[in-house]
């Protein structure tokens, strides 16, 4: 008898899903809708074969490098004659760049997909088990693109003059030197954001919008010095492999709290309460 009852709730939700559309005649998308198209769009991530997602997740890790190179060349370059704490605010500027490459290139970034690939199993149409091997595998292939990146980007910065390894030191310092319930409770509010992020982008219609929308949350996030697991693996192994201040310990600790921290704040403040709130709509209906 539970069984059906929850039969009937599911195919109740998966109606009104179905019948969700824009809510007026400027097109702007209706709950429902945003709704009922990130599922679909998680939906298909799950159907790609294994070897193009971790292709597509290694490139995610390549290009957000992009971000950690122009990081560290406004670092250096504002260092001489501002203080660390202005350049520390000054890299929020450049920090979106990568993640509009990624974005917009549709690349598969962990945090962008946490929320999106969580919907399909509140939703009832995949399992818990397949969220998981699919996270770990988006997640190994955004770590070796960031470390494939990292360890290019550490050879050929200081050769250009784009930056020296003590800004690396420094950059890498400064994700770290937190306490670990710190960084844990960081990458929520991060996972969070990019959670809104990936929502926000549905809702989105045009490129410019799209483009807005990614340096306004980006840009916020490295603000406030929230921590981001993908481009914060390419801060800190950099500092890692550049620096003794750096072990192996310390970088662990970090990409653990960031990891766990971003999936939380996506899956939870995102896919939970969105997914929740448009069931209690029915509910009252």
């Amino acid at each position: 008898m539970a069984n059906t009852e929850e039969e009937k709730k599911q195919k109740s939700i998966d109606s009104e899903l179905n019948k969700s559309g824009s809510i007026s005649s400027d097109s702007t998308k209706s709950h429902g809708e945003i709704l009922k198209q990130q599922i679909t769009e998680g939906l298909e991530t799950y159907d790609r074969k294994p070897s193009s997602l971790l292709l597509s997740s290694v490139t995610a890790g390549l290009e957000i490098g992009f971000s950690y190179l122009l990081i560290c060349a406004v670092f250096f370059f504002c260092s001489g004659f501002l203080s660390e704490a202005y350049c520390y605010k000054l890299i929020s500027l450049v920090y979106p760049v990568g993640f509009i490459m990624v974005i917009l290139g549709q690349s598969i970034l962990f945090t962008e997909q946490t929320s999106l690939l969580t919907l399909p199993v509140l939703n009832k149409k995949r399992s818990v088990l397949s969220l998981l091997k699919i996270w770990g595998l988006v997640i190994f292939g955004n770590m070796i693109g960031g470390y494939l990146i990292a360890l290019l980007l550490i050879w050929i910065g200081p050769r250009l003059g784009m930056f020296d390894l003590e800004t690396v030191e420094k950059i890498a310092l400064h994700v770290t030197d937190y306490q670990s319930i710190v960084i844990f409770s960081s990458a929520v509010l991060a996972g969070w954001l990019m959670g809104l992020l990936s929502w926000l982008m549905t809702s989105s219609r045009d490129t410019l919008s799209r483009i807005f929308i990614i340096f306004i949350i980006t840009a916020t996030m490295s603000f406030t010095g929230l921590h981001h697991s993908v481009v914060g693996n390419v801060e800190v192994f950099s500092g890692l492999i550049s620096s003794d201040q750096i072990n192996l310990l310390r970088y662990l600790n970090f990409q653990f709290f960031a990891l766990l921290g971003n999936a939380v704040g996506g899956a939870v403040f995102v896919a939970l309460l969105k997914y929740r709130a448009f069931v209690y709509n029915i509910d009252i209906k």
